[in-house]
């Protein structure tokens, strides 16, 4: 290697370590930038001449070393593990906040909840059966039964609420997924650009990167690498990016909580209108307007019907049951609605207003007095400890909720555990380390500092070549 080349050959060596000690610094600079890729200089060894010319051939060791290329350290599996794992994360977060807002829509255990107002009622049965002609005591059966009445009213309209928000919020996830997969191919055109040009796209990268991953926790996402550094991005079967193309979602069907199915609402592709079964925080939104509200407000409007049945049919009879008044009685509970419709908790109604009306009495009444016999007001009040009473059935719902919920809780605090692990695993390999970029800072500082040394060495030769040569005795 001739002393010019030997010039070129650390020339070529400092300008690789300035690389790197850049390289470092940016790594170090974005230590903390969310969706930051550790970058890495790619150190190439330049070989010499290896096709001899006509007469002669080259006998140079190398020519030193090449720094062009800057890489992002990813583990292609843990990306995707990670997708897989954030989609699985956000689909069980959004199961046990429905579950958790439907626990607050009952109110249980507390005094403001159903059962206590049950409770309340079938007490005030068993005051009026203790005092059968004291019309303080059926005023407080019609006071606690119209508190009952309300309370499954607001309560039926809390879980309408919650569904007909969380149905608001898929036209809002929509949007946004929509645009972040506009951006994606947007960037996805970028870097095709830049990378044909030669130009760095490693930004680019993390930011299209982060993007995906966001659609990964909101619909269930996966990515596929493409041509010239693009990626493919699919949602249950469906591209919605493919290189420099996108296409959207929209949510379809009902908007009103009655009429909804296992399959409406849904999600389709705009345009295409194909269905998709999507995950993430849009399959667990699915999941709480087609399965899990609606369970929940089935199973109260059964506890509503079985209170109206129960009660309706000891307190109108057969055997027959008497007012103060000394008149059958009839109805306590209907659905409000003419022609009658079934009762439900946002429709029932109390009919009877008048205390006198209240049939306690198992016998009619001798002249014009009221009867003292209270025997119907003793059946009614003895509903709160019947086995296939209201009162049991309205405790299993509450006892199916909580045991639900508290399911859907530990399994999300395992799913958050190993979703934890891969992203550990995954910073691990793409995350900065300091102690890492400290050692790669001391190993080019180093480095250049013996390139350069180098020079000096080779330039102290030249001058002995060219200055002190053939002058003999100086």
């Amino acid at each position: 290697m001739s002393s010019f080349s030997g010039l070129n050959t650390a020339t070529t060596a400092l300008w690789a370590q300035q690389r790197g000690l850049d390289v470092t610094g940016q790594n170090i600079a974005n230590v903390n930038t969310a969706g930051y890729t550790r970058q890495r200089a790619e150190l190439q060894s330049v070989g010499g001449n290896a096709v001899p010319a006509m007469y002669a051939v080259s006998n140079q060791v190398g020519q030193g070393v090449d720094a062009d290329k800057v890489i992002r350290i990813r583990d292609g599996f843990l990306e995707s593990r990670a997708q897989i794992e954030s989609a699985s994360t956000a689909r069980m977060t959004a199961q046990d906040a429905t579950l958790a807002q439907i626990e607050q829509a009952f109110r249980e255990p507390g005094e403001t909840g159903i059962q206590a107002k049950l409770t309340a009622v079938f007490t005030a049965w068993g005051d009026v059966a203790n005092h059968p002609t004291e019309d303080g005591a059926r005023t407080a059966v019609l006071q606690k039964t119209a508190t009952l009445v309300a309370e499954l009213h607001t309560t039926s309209a809390n879980l309408d609420k919650q569904w007909t928000q969380t149905r608001d919020s898929l036209d809002t996830l929509a949007q946004d997924v929509n645009a972040k997969t506009q951006s994606i191919a947007d960037l996805n055109r970028a870097i095709k650009r830049a990378t044909q040009a030669g130009l760095p796209v490693n930004e680019l990268a993390d930011k299209r990167d982060g993007l995906v991953m966001d659609l990964a926790t909101s619909i269930g996402a996966t990515s596929s690498p493409g041509d010239d550094g693009q990626v493919n991005v699919s949602v249950a079967g469906a591209m919605l990016v493919s290189g420099v193309s996108a296409i959207g979602i929209r949510a379809v069907g009902t908007e009103v909580p009655a009429e909804a199915t296992a399959t409406d609402p849904a999600f389709v592709t705009d345009p295409g209108g194909t269905r998709l079964a999507l995950g993430g925080t849009a399959g667990g939104a699915l999941t709480a307007l087609s399965q899990t509200i609606p369970r929940y407000q089935q199973k109260l409007d059964v506890v509503a019907r079985q209170l109206a049945d129960q009660v309706n049919a000891v307190h109108a009879g057969p055997p027959m049951a008497y007012d103060k008044n000394g008149d059958p009685g009839g109805p306590m509970f209907g659905s409000g609605s003419v022609p009658a419709v079934p009762v439900t908790a946002a429709n029932i109604t109390l009919l009877i207003t008048d205390p006198t009306e209240l049939a306690a009495a198992s016998f009619a009444p001798n002249g014009t007095n009221a009867s003292a016999d209270a025997g119907n007001a003793a059946k009614l009040a003895a509903m709160a400890k019947a086995d296939t009473g209201v009162a049991v059935a309205y405790r299993q719902l509450i006892v199916d909720l909580g045991v639900e919920a508290s399911v859907a809780t530990s399994n999300l605090k395992t799913q958050t555990v190993v979703a934890a692990q891969v992203d550990a695993s995954r910073e691990s390999v793409s995350g900065v380390n300091l102690d890492e970029e400290m050692t790669n800072m001391l190993q080019f500082q180093h480095a250049y500092s013996a390139a350069a040394r180098v020079i000096t060495t080779i330039d102290e030769t030249l001058d002995v070549l060219i200055n002190r040569t053939g002058r003999v005795g100086l």
